[in-house]
């Protein structure tokens, strides 16, 4: 083998994808094998069976031929590189978001994204849950100062514009889209606990509070944030409601920021 063993990989990982002039160099006598194209379709066909189970709202809302054509595409486009197939499909979204046959269906990139928040909350390792009791040993003053750090077993996002959840939750539970739905922005939350997967609409403040948390802020001004963006939030109510999702791991001192 003249070329690095890197080079050769990347070459293999081309045949086995079908790129164009991908069956010459080293890679030649490999790919000339009977057995090859029989590989290549097996691999193939994992890929398209991964992403089917990685992507069920998708694939229950474009149908069977029309998920296998993109999934197809894409596992040629982007192969798996590493890794159980479980975790296969991380950039699925963004290639829909660029597929031009889902161009007159603007929610799809988001309803992916919304599966692969699903398999990732199922895949998050195990934290505990941070009670209420544990904020109510805190002063008001102690409370501004600390960051409410959210589990791993929790994902969220807001989507401007399209209601991609309730596009996204109808068709996961199986239940017919409405004709009659306001085409405005929703945000979601998705979350595990006890072993369960959860999931609930959540509003645009509550986006932008868990944002803050993630990035290391003070609950103080996670909460002026969330505020900001919507003067009329009950704070009080959303707190408790995401405490009683388990949606946070831990209560720690605020790092000061650099």
């Amino acid at each position: 083998m003249s070329g690095s063993l890197g080079a050769f990989q990347d070459a293999f990982v081309a045949a086995l994808t079908g790129a164009p002039d991908s069956a010459a160099g080293e890679v030649a006598a490999l790919v000339a094998q009977p057995g090859f194209a029989v590989y290549r379709n097996t691999l193939a066909k994992g890929c398209v069976d991964a992403l089917r189970a990685n992507f069920t709202a998708v694939e229950r809302l474009v149908g069977e031929e029309w998920f296998a054509t993109a999934a197809t595409l894409y596992a040629r486009a982007v192969p798996p590189r590493s890794g159980p197939l479980l975790e296969y499909g991380e950039d699925f979204p963004a290639f829909l978001q660029g597929f031009e046959p889902a161009r007159e269906l603007p929610y799809l990139s988001g309803v992916a994204q919304l599966d692969r928040f699903w398999l990732e909350v199922f895949s998050a390792v195990e934290q505990p849950v941070l009670a209420l009791a544990a904020l109510t040993t805190q002063t008001p003053e102690q409370l501004a100062r600390k960051t409410i750090v959210p589990r791993a077993a929790l994902r969220w996002r807001w989507f401007a514009e399209l209601p991609v959840f309730s596009i996204w939750s109808c068709t996961r539970e199986g239940r017919e889209v409405p004709a009659a739905m306001l085409w405005q922005g929703e945000g979601a939350l998705l979350s595990r606990n006890a072993g369960r997967i959860g999931w609930q609409p959540l509003e645009r403040a509550g986006c932008v509070f868990l944002d803050a948390c993630a990035a290391g802020r003070s609950l103080e001004q996670a909460s002026e944030l969330a505020l900001a963006v919507q003067p009329e939030l009950d704070f009080n109510d959303l707190l408790g409601r995401l405490l009683a999702t388990g949606a946070f791991a831990a209560l720690v001192p605020t790092m000061p920021s650099t």
